[in-house]
């Protein structure tokens, strides 16, 4: 396969390099940008060297069209403009942004702050939540890669909310993140001196996941419903702690929980079920595509505490996005993403 990075010096193009470079099936990356074109891109990053010395390519769609498949990694506003020409004109496409998540196109503008995508293109594309949909990304030309903090949550949530184990009514989320979430263009809120020894809480009750969220329940789960979902920034540099909170049904034990998370991943290579919170943390996943869930249950309030941990990077972007891409072209779902964690 040829492969087009849009968005490459951002960290989710950053790691799609890291694991496109070793995919058996990728027979070249090629690199593009809007603003450098010309530049050797290991000049930038010097752990590329000898590794990515190609120059940034300027965006044009002629030369686009002849890739099997485009990344784009931009931030959201961006593909919204420049994907729709593209659409069904040869490559596939994989948007890392937030731009062809929404299917109301009213919504997106309302959270994103944007100007939406035409509604046509909104409507062709895929939701890239490989585990749960499959069959439609196989089929896709535009897959619309979920968001890092949906899909810690949802893996976790969706197949408890299906069964009816626990109720979508009330649903709290408290989620946590690494400092690389924020993209690598640095702020006041990111600086250093701003995020070290520091744990704050951001966008309280008004962060863009919390539509995604939503829709996904009512698309995998027929649960509509409306969660209460907040965010916070941890100062460690990759990965997703999200704690959910939901009271269970009647007579539901923890055990049912646990049984009915290892039925629905039993076959999906990239989700672990543990059991011991020991044994859950970041570092477990780091670096890798990996997400791990927790369940247990308080007797006590008959709530269940639903935990899962993703690299924010990987799982979280990159990572899915070249499961979404093997899904598509028939390649066993670990093909390329197949590592260890970093864990120290």
């Amino acid at each position: 396969m040829k492969v087009g990075i849009v968005g490459a010096t951002g960290y989710g193009g950053l790691e799609l390099i890291r694991f496109l470079h070793n995919h058996p099936g990728v027979e070249r990356i090629d690199l593009f940008t809007s603003s450098e074109e010309g530049v050797q891109f290991s000049s930038k990053f010097g752990h590329l060297v000898r590794i990515a010395d190609t120059p940034l390519q300027k965006i044009a769609y002629d030369t686009l069209e002849k890739f099997d498949v485009i990344f784009t990694s931009t931030p959201s506003g961006v593909t919204s403009e420049l994907l729709p020409p593209l659409v069904g004109k040869g490559p596939k496409l994989i948007d890392l942004s937030g731009d062809f998540r929404l299917k109301d196109l009213a919504s997106y503008e309302t959270w994103y702050g944007k100007k939406a995508a035409p509604f046509h293109s909104v409507q062709q594309s895929v939701y890239g939540l490989t585990e749960w949909n499959e069959e439609l990304i196989r089929q896709a030309t535009l897959v619309a890669n979920p968001g890092c903090y949906p899909t810690a949550v949802l893996l976790s949530l969706l197949p408890l909310v299906k069964e009816r184990l626990i109720d979508p009514s009330f649903l709290v989320i408290d989620a946590k993140s690494g400092i690389s979430g924020a993209g690598n263009k640095p702020s006041q809120t990111t600086h250093f001196s701003e995020t070290n020894e520091n744990f704050s809480i951001y966008k309280v009750n008004t962060h863009q996941h919390i539509p995604e969220i939503e829709q996904a329940l009512s698309m995998f789960a027929q649960a509509d419903t409306k969660v209460t979902f907040n965010t916070h920034l941890v100062p460690m540099t990759r990965g997703i702690l999200a704690t959910s909170y939901a009271p269970v049904m009647q007579g539901i034990t923890e055990s049912q929980l646990i049984t009915c998370l290892q039925a629905t991943y039993e076959n999906h290579p990239f989700v672990r079920i543990v059991t011991d919170a020991s044994s859950l943390g970041t570092n477990r996943v780091k670096g890798s595509n990996y997400c791990d869930i927790l369940v247990k249950v308080d007797s006590r309030t008959n709530r269940a505490t639903i935990v899962s941990v993703i690299d924010n990077l990987v799982k979280g972007a990159a990572g899915q996005a070249i499961q979404n891409m093997n899904v598509q072209f028939d390649l066993p779902q670990t093909t390329g993403l197949d590592v260890v964690p970093f864990f120290i």
